[in-house]
């Protein structure tokens, strides 16, 4: 249920999710497909989707995360949208070292899907208009956080007292409970912005998604599903380079634009066509120093934020919506108090290291490849050359990104809560 506003009244239910985004409702999601009341707070109306589909992001969805939206019923409505990766390419700017990752090398199944992010966003208001055990409040803002030893109340700035043992932040980057919590927050800038854009292209994609590392920052060219009469071409592009660069690209006119983007892309997709708008963000990388307080767990980009490179932020904010998921539900089940101290340690402890390591990687490969510094050019060339010769490496690299791990949690495998 979506309330757009409601007169002063007080609210008791089992979670207060503070962030309606895409991780936020995912978790509220996962909860509501195991019977467990959930309020969800967000400062956006959810059905003004001109907003919520104007910002030209799309995402890859590791196989494991299409398992949880599967588990949880959002599948259904996403899958036509869906774009499956069978192949990814990773190239170094002029090396002829290069590396590739087939997906008939760990079985049958994508590598995993490209989704725009508007689709994700209007398959979950259409389950929340739908939904009986979330409740989402919108516009709205938590003003107040009243904390006890059982319980977290929240005030809402329409009136509204909501209470319950558990809050979760999922209220992105810029995190108000965490501020209200007073969690420390690390974060670094990489001096880069990324350009997103859509293109239409001369030749299919063939649906493989393509790294290629420049001298400022990554290049993907990431396949989209394109029109009936353009099958298979049309990509996400997501440009790396320095901001004040950015900025000049940017402003270029049409023509001038595509014949910069051409230069990057190749000629490998024939003439390239630009049909969206240009947008650009800032990189930066951040973490807290904790993702849980009282009463209080942190998921999604609350609580760590990463570079695009490798396509991961989202799935990251997956693996923590269903780590916690499953232990609200098995705690709640099992009659203990999902806001303890013991038990959102078992969340941290879940997932701490999985999160540092991506932010590791992320941060490292990003390191690595954005410079021309001959000796290390040479080292990740060989590095480049080497692991595309070990099949047991690669398969090792392919099946962690797509979140085959067997500490997965259930919705991760497939099992339901």
């Amino acid at each position: 249920m979506i309330q757009d506003s409601m007169k002063k009244n007080i609210i008791d239910t089992k979670v207060i999710v503070a962030g309606g985004g895409l991780v936020g409702c995912v978790f509220a999601e996962a909860l509501s497909s195991a019977g467990i009341d959930n309020v969800v707070i967000d400062t956006q109306n959810p059905r003004n989707n001109n907003k919520l589909s104007s910002d030209g992001r799309a995402s890859a969805i590791a196989l494991a995360s299409k398992r949880v939206f599967e588990n949880i019923g959002l599948w259904s409505r996403l899958e036509k949208f869906a774009t499956p990766i069978l192949d990814i390419r990773v190239s170094d700017h002029d090396s002829f070292q290069y590396l590739h990752f087939n997906h008939q090398e760990v079985g049958d199944d994508p590598l995993g899907f490209m989704l725009e992010n508007s689709y994700i966003r209007n398959a979950q208001v259409r389950f929340l208009e739908k939904n009986n055990h979330t409740t989402f409040f919108a516009p709205n803002k938590v003003k107040e956080l009243v904390r006890s030893d059982k319980e977290t109340t929240a005030h809402l700035t329409d009136g509204t007292v909501i209470r319950a043992p558990l809050v979760v932040a999922a209220d992105g980057r810029n995190s108000q409970m965490r501020k209200m919590f007073g969690i420390h927050l690390t974060k670094h800038s990489y001096n880069q912005s990324a350009i997103v854009c859509t293109i239409e292209h001369q030749r299919s994609h063939n649906f493989i998604a393509h790294e290629r590392f420049l001298p400022h920052g990554p290049f993907a060219i990431l396949p989209l599903l394109g029109s009936a009469k353009k099958p298979n071409k049309r990509s996400s592009i997501v440009w790396t380079e320095r901001p004040d660069l950015v900025s000049v690209f940017s402003a270029l006119p049409k023509k001038e634009f595509l014949f910069e983007l051409q230069r990057r892309a190749g000629d490998f997709l024939g003439t390239l066509k630009l049909v969206s708008p240009r947008w650009d963000y800032p990189l930066t990388m951040q973490f807290t120093n904790t993702c849980i307080g009282h009463r209080l767990a942190l998921i999604g980009d609350s609580a760590h934020g990463m570079h695009p490179i490798a396509g991961q932020g989202l799935n990251m904010g997956i693996r923590d919506a269903a780590t916690l998921a499953e232990i609200v539900v098995d705690g709640l089940r099992s009659g203990n108090d999902i806001g303890s101290w013991e038990n959102l340690k078992n969340y941290q402890t879940r997932r701490r290291f999985d999160n540092f390591l991506m932010l590791a990687a992320t941060d490292g490969i990003n390191r690595l490849f954005s410079n021309n510094f001959l000796p290390i050019k040479a080292v990740r060339d060989f590095g480049l050359g080497t692991v595309n010769k070990f099949p047991g490496i690669k398969k090792a690299f392919i099946r962690y990104a797509m979140g085959e791990m067997p500490s997965a949690p259930r919705l991760m495998r497939g099992v339901r809560l």
